[in-house]
């Protein structure tokens, strides 16, 4: 009976191989059904990333695995292999490609001068915004592409996932295999969603920055959770119905950089979804706060080549970042696996796929262990795209997709022999193979010479030795029975062609003349043992310079920690009612300030000596770019978060502490009539964009007037408003959209539960709930400003609506209406003497700070770029000369008042017990232009010190010098190199109008 039983299951099992192998398709030659069915035996056979089975057999039959094991023998009917010494593998998985899709195409972006498309020019019922396009699907589109197909299977692949890269929601991708028969390849017509932090080919103005991309994405998130409500649905957006369906398929996002990375965490985090994040490979830089994210990454190793320094100019242009990621980028997987980091690995970003597993060599080199590198490319891919069932690893009824290799994978002198895809072989090298190597005799018509052959089998380099320091490479084409030649003697090229003989070749060939010729080649020795080709990998036991925090020059190897510091026998500008104290000590603990007086003690403090140096709070600067500046473009941007798109890695925010600054409000440019929300930031050199994040702080946003936002220098524009009557209608209208938004919501909540439970939501918009928290006092208004007339309307406006503006700012033609900004409430954040450098400034005053001082309006000095930001001290000493106001006073407008203008004066902007310890050891009068920085605490920790920058300075020099010296060993040893390429560093202020898409630009140094 139980014979009987298997004989049924092989013959259920034959008819239904039968049915899966029958075509649709008539052919047109004879019918042809023998089963395709293959035993291969005495391999070395890897099941899975970490099972493996020596002499072993597997048999596949029409596609599938059907068994594995040792000791089995071949079936009857099936084709024997024999693979003694060589090795069978799972074939490898790439999750990021657009294999089989066509090349999108990216233009170059419209310049600020040019006509805005604001409305999208999609056809049909599809999402408002271009840039949404989650109703792509690859596989409608989908075509083989045998060129490509080959690349990727001769570097051991045999299958890819496919999508578009354009688009912040970029539709499903398709799971396909590398074969050649288009019905039989897509294994998984929607694989996965894809989202970025990239527009793509849409045109349309919004969004136009990284800040505005993550306010997109999280719109449609609402808006996808709106419209799922309804059945039937209020009105037809394919767009969203296909987001919709493709919120059970796996979610993956192209990310980039590491800040990119957790950027893309954090929306996922928001709406409850764990993307599979496509990283750029710098990992490494923040190796705890990936970790963090619990994301799955994809990882490319398109590691940099060294830059040629040859010139010592040139070499000064490198940035300080490129050169230790050069160094370091190899060891990024390894540090991501000693983390705990799970990852997949992608050939993407590779100029040739052929230098694939070389990369793969010198990130093992550099300390990935083989299993996680063979595990990121065949178990995790296939798991993550839900395939685990089929590919990924060699087990019965499984897809026969493997390949067949002279040695272990990721072996230097390994050759990848065949690849078979469902079943199919393709062979590249055969598996019969002869070590060539060694020197041979070579006679054409009777002439003799010397010829080497030098490599391993199938990747042989022939040279024709004309004396000892003279060869010649001779172009050849080697099978196992014949080989070709051609090679240059006397500047007379030679063609041979011939046949293996039992001791090298022989046949016959043409000279130049078109003489025909005899020549033999017979073997007369091995290499030399100099001669054998070498390992070409970087020893592991290379030092490698440390990761530093931020990755950039002046980073620190550790984060500075917390101190206790007692600061005895100095000035202290305390800017609270006891005024200026001399001969001081000041003690700070737990991040606090924790006693003022004289004598004080403390044993677990660390002393420093105020003795003839002057101490203040730190300088708070209310409106800066640095760390994240940038502009997005829709007329009422407050949807945008400037917190999305900050950038811990700017070298200015270094240079501010240099300065004394210790906290910023980071704001948004002045395109739009209502710009983003602010982040109010400390100067935590070194640590993450969020860390740097003030806790529990008030909302801020920008809002602007005059000439940026209606256009005046774009005569191209189109877009609303172009007149400054227009920018009030702007802000009248957002804000009586947000009160009937507000409404809309009460008479929701009001209604009764039962009501309630049948009754769908209101559509949440951001731009509403922005403009809502203003009118609710929620948020607060920062406003760029200069003329007399659009400040008073502004504050008119706001009066309408029952608020007040927070803050002008600018505000050049504040003294013309500082008593109208007293009544009002209003503060004053302004320039100390800027005037002149745009038409609508040109009434601007250097008195205007005091004037408005002095009629009582808060009035702070700000920097708006990070030159000014790092001599704020010295733009308030101008109000002493420019208005007689006291030192005291002038200090107070970048320290104290700001503190008020930002909500912040409760703990910050004076020495005071109990406040921040943010505070500044300067070398003489903070006024003076001698003096200098000594300490800038954060905190009570000390992110500047004067000493520690002259060490740091040093250290840059000696890691740069280093890191040269390293560059030119490698390029002496073959590496590849390239000259540096043009940088961009934008140094925002207000009226730059950049659309900044990443912050993958760091300071050179």
């Amino acid at each position: 009976m139980k014979f009987k039983g298997i004989i049924i299951i092989i013959g259920l099992l034959l008819v239904n191989i039968k049915l899966f192998s029958q075509e649709t398709v008539t052919p047109n030659d004879v019918q042809d059904e023998r089963v395709r069915a293959y035993a291969f035996i005495n391999a070395h056979l890897f099941v899975d990333y970490q099972t493996e089975i020596k002499n072993a057999t597997l048999l596949i039959q029409e596609g599938k695995v059907i068994q594995i094991g040792s000791q089995i023998p071949a079936p009857d009917g099936y084709t024997v292999v024999d693979l003694k010494g060589k090795y069978i593998y799972p074939s490898l998985i790439d999750l990021h490609t657009n294999y089989g899709l066509p090349k999108v195409v990216l233009t170059s972006s419209r310049g600020s001068n040019s006509t805005e498309q604001m409305l999208t020019k999609t056809p049909g019922a599809y999402n408002a915004n271009e840039a949404i396009k989650s109703d792509f699907n690859a596989s409608e589109i989908f075509n083989n592409n045998d060129e490509i197909a080959t690349n990727f299977r001769k570097t051991g692949f045999g299958s890819v996932l496919s999508f578009r890269a354009d688009g912040i929601a970029r539709g499903t991708s398709t799971f396909t295999t590398l074969g050649d028969n288009p019905n039989k390849n897509i294994l998984v017509q929607n694989a996965a969603a894809h989202y970025s932090l990239k527009k793509g080919t849409s045109k349309q103005y919004y969004p136009g920055s990284t800040m505005g991309y993550i306010s997109l994405l999280r719109q449609t998130y609402l808006d996808v959770a709106w419209y799922n409500q309804f059945n039937p649905r209020p009105f037809l957006d394919q767009s969203l119905e296909a987001w919709i369906a493709n919120q059970d398929l796996p979610q993956f996002f192209d990310a980039g950089n590491w800040i990119n990375v957790l950027r893309a965490d954090k929306v996922g985090d928001e709406f409850g979804i764990q993307y599979v994040i496509k990283s750029g490979g710098d990992g490494y830089k923040r190796i705890e706060k990936i970790k963090e994210t619990g994301a799955t990454l994809i990882v490319p190793i398109n590691f940099p080549k060294a830059y040629d320094v040859d010139d010592p100019i040139d070499a000064l242009s490198i940035s300080l970042t490129d050169m230790k990621h050069w160094e370091l980028a190899p060891s990024n997987l390894a540090r991501l696996e000693a983390a705990g980091i799970k990852f997949v690995i992608t050939s993407d970003g590779l100029s040739e796929k052929s230098n694939f597993l070389s990369h793969i060599r010198k990130a093992i080199d550099n300390g990935l262990s083989e299993s996680t590198a063979l595990k990121a490319l065949t178990h995790t891919p296939a798991k993550l795209i839900r395939i685990d069932d089929q590919l990924g690893a060699l087990r019965p009824d499984m897809l026969a997709n493997f390949i067949i290799t002279s040695g272990k994978l990721f072996d230097e002198k390994t050759i990848i022999h065949e690849n078979w895809v469902q079943g199919k072989a393709y062979r590249f090298k055969p598996l019969t193979t002869e070590d060539y190597q060694g020197k041979y005799n070579l006679s054409i018509d009777n002439k003799d010479y010397e010829m080497k052959i030098i490599g391993a089998t199938g990747l042989e380099k022939i040279k024709l030795v004309l004396n000892d320091s003279i060869t010649h490479d001779i172009k050849s084409k080697l099978t196992p029975n014949l080989i070709t030649f051609s090679l240059s003697l006397d500047k007379k090229n030679i063609r041979l062609s011939g046949w293996r003989t039992s001791s090298g070749w022989k046949g016959t060939g043409q000279l130049a003349d078109g003489k025909w010729v005899q020549w033999t080649s017979n073997r007369i020795g091995n290499l030399d043992p100099k001669e054998e080709k070498k390992e070409l990998t970087t020893s592991p036991k290379d030092n490698l310079g440390p990761v530093i925090f931020p990755f950039i020059g002046f980073g620190n190897e550790t984060h500075p920690k917390q101190q206790t510091l007692l600061i005895k026998n100095t000035t202290v500008w305390t800017n609270e009612s006891i005024g200026i104290l001399k001969d001081t000590d000041i003690l700070l603990k737990g991040g606090k300030i924790s006693k003022i007086g004289q004598n004080l003690e403390d044993p677990s403090a660390i002393i420093v000596d105020g003795r003839g140096k002057h101490l203040t709070s730190g300088i708070i600067d209310e409106h800066t770019h640095i760390g994240g500046g940038g502009n997005d473009r829709a007329t009422n941007s407050s949807m945008v978060r400037i917190g999305d798109q900050l950038n811990s890695e700017d070298i200015n925010i270094y240079r501010a502490l240099a300065g004394g600054v210790t906290a910023v409000q980071v704001l948004h440019g002045s395109a739009n009539p209502v710009g983003g929300q602010s982040a109010l930031i400390k100067l935590r050199w070194g640590l993450a964009p969020d860390d740097l994040k003030i806790k529990n702080a008030d909302g801020f946003i920008k809002f602007a007037l005059g000439e940026n936002v209606k256009r005046s220098r774009n005569p191209s524009s189109t877009r609303f408003p172009q007149t400054r009557m227009g920018v009030e209608q702007v802000f009248i209208d957002g804000f009586t959209q947000a009160l009937a938004y507000e409404k809309e919501w009460s008479l929701y909540n009001e209604l009764p539960r039962k009501v309630k439970s049948n009754t769908p939501l209101p559509r949440r918009d951001l731009v509403d709930e922005a403009m809502l928290e203003i009118i609710n006092k929620e948020r607060f208004i920062t406003c760029h400003s200069y003329v007399q007339s659009e400040i008073n309307m502004l504050m008119k406006v706001a009066e309408q609506f029952n608020f007040n503006i927070n803050t002008f700012t600018h505000i050049l033609e504040g003294y013309k209406v500082a008593d109208k900004m007293k009544n009002h409430g209003a503060g004053a954040s302004t320039f100390s003497d800027w005037w002149n450098y745009k038409w609508e400034v040109r009434y601007a005053i250097p008195y205007n700070a005091a004037i408005m001082y002095n009629e009582g309006v808060v009035t702070a000095i700000n920097s708006d770029n990070s030159n000014s930001g790092r001599r704020l001290n010295q733009e308030a000493a101008k109000s002493v000369k420019y208005g007689g106001l006291s030192e005291e006073n002038v200090w107070k407008m970048v320290t104290l008042n700001p503190a008020k203008l930002l909500h912040l004066d409760d703990r910050m902007g004076s020495i005071k017990v109990g406040k921040d310890a943010d505070i500044v050891l300067w070398t003489d009068h903070p006024l003076s232009v001698y003096a200098q920085v000594e300490k800038t605490i954060v905190d009570g920790i000390v992110y500047f010190d004067v000493e520690k920058d002259k060490a740091s300075r040093a250290m840059i020099q000696y890691e740069r010098a280093r890191l040269i010296q390293k560059m030119k060993k490698a390029k002496k040893s073959g590496a590849l190199t390239k000259r540096r390429s043009s940088e961009i560093f934008i140094d925002f202020d207000c009226d730059d109008d950049h659309l900044i898409t990443s912050f993958d630009l760091e300071a050179r140094k």
